[in-house]
């Protein structure tokens, strides 16, 4: 099984892509994480989406920020794989797309990201340390990590 990615700006998604990825988000991060917050925050415009295809469906997907903007680094958020797609690895997949994303359209390689706390080792594995202690993002244990 592949998965095949497409970035976009905000102005380039297609009515089906935007739907598409804000049912994803709203599947995971506000049902599956029993999280009632606003997941249509007005930062998608600034976004660049990154969007992982398998066999045509919405498999994974992040937003991605130029430095300055959330951070001093460029960052990446609302990281998600699918329920329907987790046993596939395909986050992995993401996070490298998402970071050669950032360098080819930034031109950055700086990176800070607000992790969830039980997903460090998966972000340490591409390069992220922490450099925060946990906090409660929404009611949810997180942490700073950083990538140069």
């Amino acid at each position: 099984m592949e998965i095949k990615f497409k970035i976009k700006r905000f102005n380039e998604l297609s009515t089906t892509e935007l739907y598409s990825l804000l049912q994803l988000r709203s599947e995971v991060f506000v049902v599956e994480q029993n999280c009632v917050y606003q997941d249509i925050d007005g930062k998608d415009k600034k976004a660049l989406h990154v969007l992982g295809y398998c066999n045509g469906d919405l498999a994974a997907y992040s937003r991605l920020f130029d430095k300055g903007y959330y951070f001093d680094e460029a960052s990446i958020g609302r990281v998600i794989v699918s329920p329907k797609y987790r046993n596939k690895k395909f986050g992995h997949d993401l996070i490298q797309v998402s970071i050669k994303a950032i360098k080819d359209c930034f031109k950055v390689t700086a990176i800070t990201i607000s992790a969830q706390q039980y997903l460090k080792k998966f972000y340490e594995s591409h390069g992220f340390i922490q450099t925060s202690e946990m906090y409660l993002e929404d009611d949810i244990p997180h942490i700073q990590m950083k990538r140069s």
